[in-house]
């Protein structure tokens, strides 16, 4: 299965999305949902106007959602050369995750905020050695402001975006504080507008809601199994990117390391904002997918990626003989 996703014939795109129909064939028997609290934009617009929409609908939803996120994030690593050949197992990587737990097979705007997020990796891995730095600063500070606004718990993103900057770049003064100004844009506008309108008392509505403490997680042996799969899934492609990031350019290297820092940080997210737990640890997709393609990808021989999948294949099922 896994050697059908290590090039990028156009059949691989059919390939993907019956993997997508395979991983969620839970919606063929159970309706999909929408879960949101009042943390942005998104959970707004998802309540009053894609929650009442007929079931059929939230499922192509999802569906649709998830493969444009997984192919536009394949596209970006095969674009920036991030591997030693084209392929599409991180689309497949992203897809599959996705299936192992049954707070990431809904609809949230944690789920949505993923597009923000490979958004700004296309901005970040533009940086280097870039011409005009400024306006592509400027514009990512802006995304980044944006999607907190959508999204509260992306404010975690601004540390990313920093980061990268101190690695990626030389320090000069000016290409922070652009970097900054575009960042805090957004919400200097909404500010404007809640004073112009006399309505300055609801500007809580629209910051991150910061209280550290443990999330709430079910105790479930099946649930301690899928986070053992991805675990080990995400040492193998750690094990397999360090012995390929031998012979890669420096240039690769920073966005490699941009996405482990992007990893890392987003490993808190749960721990930091209030409300927030498995639904906004789907977050953590887009750079696990980048890392665990590597274990799909370099192995010569099929046996080690193939037993990763059968794993992934295992908990899956079992994810959707549970929510069918």
């Amino acid at each position: 299965m896994v050697a059908l996703f290590r090039n990028t014939s156009f059949s691989s795109v059919f390939l993907l999305i019956a993997l997508s129909l395979l991983v969620h064939a839970h919606f063929f028997i159970s309706p999909a949902q929408i879960v949101v609290e009042n943390d942005g934009l998104l959970s707004f617009l998802l309540r009053k106007y894609i929650q009442p929409l007929p079931s059929v609908y939230l499922w192509l939803l999802y569906i649709g959602i998830l493969l444009l996120q997984a192919i536009r994030l394949n596209l970006v690593l095969n674009e920036n050369k991030m591997f030693h050949q084209n392929n599409y197992t991180a689309a497949m990587a992203y897809i599959t995750i996705t299936g192992f737990f049954a707070e990431w097979c809904v609809i949230t705007p944690a789920f949505i905020a993923n597009t923000f997020i490979i958004w700004i990796l296309i901005q970040l891995f533009k940086l280097y050695n870039n011409s005009s730095p400024k306006t592509l600063l400027f514009n990512t500070g802006l995304i980044v402001g944006l999607s907190v606004i959508c999204y509260h718990p992306t404010a975690i993103l601004i540390i990313v975006i920093l980061f990268a900057l101190a690695v990626v770049r030389p320090f000069r003064i000016a290409e922070w504080l652009i970097l900054l100004m575009g960042t805090i844009t957004p919400l200097y506008l909404i500010v404007s507008f809640l004073f112009l309108s006399d309505n300055l008392n609801q500007i809580n509505n629209f910051l991150p809601n910061i209280k550290v403490g443990l999330p709430h997680f079910i105790n479930d042996m099946w649930l301690l199994f899928a986070a053992l799969v991805l675990f080990i899934s995400l040492i193998a492609g750690l094990f397999y990117y360090a012995n390929a990031g031998k012979r890669m350019v420096i240039q690769i290297r920073k966005n490699w390391s941009i996405l482990l820092v992007m990893l890392l940080l987003m490993l808190f997210i749960p721990f930091v904002f209030k409300n927030t737990a498995m639904n906004t640890a789907v977050m953590l997709i887009t750079p696990l997918a980048a890392f665990i393609a590597n274990a799909y990808l370099y192995p010569k021989r099929l046996l080690f990626p193939n037993l990763l999948f059968l794993l992934a294949l295992a908990v899956i099922i079992h994810n959707n003989w549970s929510m069918g």
